[in-house]
């Protein structure tokens, strides 16, 4: 392999030749052999930077013209434009494990920016630390990473993901509107249900949980940057935060402002606790919505069999035919990830340390993987699973009129006694529950069949 000689103000440095990372880059590349090539540094903390540098070059370049020129100005915003399109991708090959402030990632992005800039303008006058970092710092360039990239995965990929189940649930509820069927609690017959309603509870629980998730993100619009090492500001020019918030803004198309204190910008990770909190109750409703579609569709002939789903691969290598509910499982497999993740980020936020908080890194990894999991899993549910389901009409007739609990309809003549009564002849006797109403004498047949409708009790 061919390499050059790069510097930092620790020494020389060798670097791959065809790579535009330099020495810092290289250094954490080296010094943090921990997860290569797997647990990298998600590639939407990499997009953020590519947004937060050219947002930081324009403000320099409108609050310091005399240090970011016009001429620095283009080339860090031609660079910064690559790294978001992903074009630059394998030039950041560092680990999520490397400092817990994020800085390694950070000089990365710097010594990237500088190099491709470099490139453009076909000579060497971008510095990694004097142009690219100019008014910032890792300590508050991370942070505003993670706000930038926590936004718009939630609001780009997770929100559209869940809409498109809930608009797939409110196409199942109009057609299976006239379907009643058995209920079930404690996972016990119940009193009867409209097939309609279930799936309403489905719906509306992914409602809710768009709505949280929403109120989630309000305060993740707030950005640190501008408070640079410890939150004073100390080398960014007066109005740095607001402007940069404010370019920010403008290339993202979202409402971001400058956090009102950055002191607690950059030590607290209050806000993506919260926003996590509401993934991870999406990743509970999930959970619940995926065991209900396999239970309710397990058989074919010994389970409950009242739905139908896609069969999508062969479910068993020695069972001829048989067929899983294969897109519920990967749905329920994420929501134990997203349940794993929460207590990491939770564990991550509560190590701030006077003016830094320095687990930020394993903070985004999980923050990240938790929604672009969810988004990918309720994709694939809805895509795979959820378009295709088919009520199976004859089985939840069936289960209904076998279900004791229909003598819940006998309360208001027999009493909740004689009714229990007659549940649990019928039960113990394998009769109907006429017959057993019937024969204990609380009603006559006519009677019977005057007041029991169980389409009725819906």
């Amino acid at each position: 392999m061919d390499y050059r000689i790069e510097h930092d103000s620790m020494g020389e440095v060798k670097v791959p030749a065809d790579v535009l990372w330099a020495a810092q880059t290289q250094r954490s590349h080296e010094n943090f052999e921990i997860g290569v090539g797997i647990e990298t540094m998600p590639k939407e903390i990499i997009h953020a930077f590519g947004v937060l540098k050219k947002a930081a070059a324009i403000t320099n370049n409108a609050l310091r013209p005399e240090k970011m020129t016009n001429e620095k100005l283009e080339a860090i915003k031609k660079a910064c434009d690559e790294i978001m399109a992903g074009k630059l991708n394998d030039n950041f090959p560092l680990v999520v494990w490397q400092t817990g402030s994020g800085t390694q990632s950070n000089m990365n992005s710097n010594e990237v920016i500088a190099n491709r800039g470099n490139q453009i303008l076909g000579e060497k006058i971008l510095h990694p630390n004097d142009d690219v970092n100019m008014s910032q710092s890792s300590n508050d360039t991370f942070p505003t990473a993670m706000h930038i990239a926590a936004v718009l995965i939630l609001e780009d990929k997770l929100i559209p993901a869940v809409n498109e189940l809930i608009d797939t649930f409110k196409r199942l509820e109009e057609e299976n509107e006239g379907i009643v069927k058995s209920g079930r609690t404690h996972l016990q017959d119940a009193t009867p249900i409209k097939f309609s309603q279930e799936i309403s509870g489905w719906r509306s629980s992914l409602e809710k949980d768009v709505e949280l998730i929403k109120r989630s993100i309000e305060p993740l619009y707030e950005l640190a940057l501008g408070g640079t090492a410890v939150g004073t500001g100390l080398n960014a020019p007066k109005n740095f935060g607001e402007t940069v918030a404010s370019e920010v803004g403008k290339i993202t198309g979202k409402p971001f402002v400058t956090a009102a204190n950055k002191f607690h910008s950059l030590t607290s990770k209050d806000e993506f606790v919260f926003a996590h909190g509401a993934i991870k109750a999406l990743a509970c409703d999930m959970m619940k919505i995926a065991n209900d579609v396999r239970w309710l569709a397990s058989g074919p002939r010994d389970g409950l069999g009242e739905i139908f789903i896609p069969e999508n691969e062969p479910g068993s290598s020695i069972m001829p035919g048989k067929v899983n509910p294969t897109q519920c499982e990967a749905v329920t497999m994420v929501a134990v990830q997203v349940m794993g993740n929460d207590v990491a980020v939770g564990m991550a936020a509560s190590q701030g340390n006077f003016e830094l908080n320095v687990f930020m890194p394993v903070c985004a990894y999980n923050f990240l993987q938790s929604a672009r999991l969810m988004a990918e899993a309720i994709r694939s549910f809805n895509k795979n699973c959820a378009v295709g389901i088919k009520a199976n009409k004859e089985k939840m007739h069936h289960n209904l009129h076998n279900s004791l609990m229909l003598v819940t309809a006998l309360n208001p003549y027999i009493g909740y006694e004689n009714a229990a009564k007659t549940a649990k002849k019928a039960f113990k006797d394998n009769i109907s529950l006429k017959e057993a109403c019937v024969e204990l004498g609380f009603l006559t047949a006519e009677k019977f069949d005057e007041v029991f409708h169980p389409e009725e009790m819906v």
